[in-house]
């Protein structure tokens, strides 16, 4: 499994995105056509060619994250681009969510922004030990702000910062580990299982899951470092419709007894065989994947940063190249291979790719094709 130095070097920059559910009907209506009734905003033509987060609201809206150039609102004829300059509370995006009461909420590198449709504010968070299981609660995280040791835990009035346990391998990770500019405990991801508990993937010391009364830990090494070296950490946690667990590579899923998990200090689980071999990935015996999803039909996506896509059916492994038009030179794309931050399924099942060079695609049922890039 190679991963390349330019790889190496994203790796400690990029996140996971949070998908929503379809949310009931909102306690107010946020502003249906914010173009013709805000002052806040700028009219934009194109994206920006690094949108690392996709979202669609319960309105069907698209919102686009940016790592610089703020956040993009489209409602399907008019896009919008709202920076610091309109109140968000920084330009890199982290994470897109929206509440029950259909807020938007926006995680970026300065804060969290909540957007009711006319104006963007930004959460004060307090330091705080108050761990809760709450499922009308919100999590966050911001990548890339090294000083965090743990997630933020939003309950509709009070943003509460929170810090992990330490980890039972701390002093022995810590000792060994690769050098990063990232907190060992910073969150790439947060996913809520089948159970309802909250899962986190850090950066170097592996997973942990809150099941309301505690925090218990896994590390698997082959998760977080590269055959090669560096550190690649927990960016994708899924549960199957077996309850199989997926972690990052495919190589191996997991499977937990949370039964025996109760009785210990950390995560009970055994592993069981992965998927696919060099034959379906290039020559490569398992990859490294960032984002996962299921679609519609069940079958699994997994998007990778210079490999393109594969999906999974249950079966039979196919890949799909996200290439640029060999006509178009694009400075920093190596072989052509288009960059992938982020998969994301919206509601009518399609689905949705970010990338770090080359903005947005959309598959169409047979490829994945550009959208709305300049």
């Amino acid at each position: 499994m190679y991963i390349t130095p330019k790889f190496l070097l994203f790796l400690t920059f990029t996140t996971l995105l949070s998908s929503c559910k379809s949310q009931p009907k909102k306690d107010f209506e946020v502003n249906s056509s914010p173009t013709s009734a805000l002052s806040i905003g700028t009219q934009a033509d194109q994206l920006s060619k690094a949108i690392w987060n996709i979202f669609q609201d319960s309105r069907g809206h698209y919102w686009f994250g940016s790592d610089g150039e703020g956040i993009y609102h489209y409602d399907g004829k008019t896009l919008i681009n709202y920076t610091i300059k309109d109140g968000l509370a920084g330009n890199r995006i982290r994470q897109i969510q929206e509440d029950k009461k259909g807020y938007i909420f926006i995680s970026t590198l300065e804060g969290i922004s909540k957007f009711d449709g006319k104006q963007f504010t930004t959460l004060d968070p307090v330091k705080s030990d108050s761990w809760r299981l709450d499922p009308n609660d919100m999590w966050f995280n911001m990548l890339g702000k090294s000083e965090d040791k743990g997630p933020y835990r939003y309950d509709g009035q009070v943003l509460h910062q929170l810090t992990f346990p330490k980890h039972h391998l701390h002093d022995e990770v810590m000792k060994n580990r690769v050098k990063s500019i990232l907190s060992p405990y910073e969150v790439y991801t947060q996913y809520r299982d089948r159970k309802g508990a909250m899962w986190f993937g850090t950066s170097e010391l592996g997973a942990c899951r809150y099941d309301g009364q505690s925090i218990k830990w896994m590390y698997e090494e082959g998760l977080t470092l590269t055959p090669r070296g560096g550190s690649f950490g927990i960016r994708s946690i899924y549960e199957d419709k077996q309850g199989q667990f997926w972690f990052c590579n495919t190589k191996q899923r997991f499977v937990f007894d949370f039964d025996k998990t109760a009785k210990s200090d950390r995560l009970q689980y055994s592993k069981i065989p992965g998927i696919g071999s060099a034959k379906d990935f290039g020559g490569d015996d398992y990859i490294f994947y960032q984002y996962i999803v299921d679609d519609n039909d069940g079958h699994i996506w997994m998007s990778t940063w210079d490999q393109g896509v594969f999906k999974y059916d249950g079966k039979d492994i196919t890949h799909y190249p996200i290439k640029v038009d060999n006509n178009y030179f694009q400075v920093g794309v190596d072989n052509n291979n288009i960059h992938v931050v982020s998969i994301y399924k919206d509601k009518q099942g399609t689905l949705w790719l970010g990338t770090a060079d080359n903005g947005v695609f959309r598959f169409d049922g047979k490829k994945f094709v550009s959208f709305m890039n300049g």
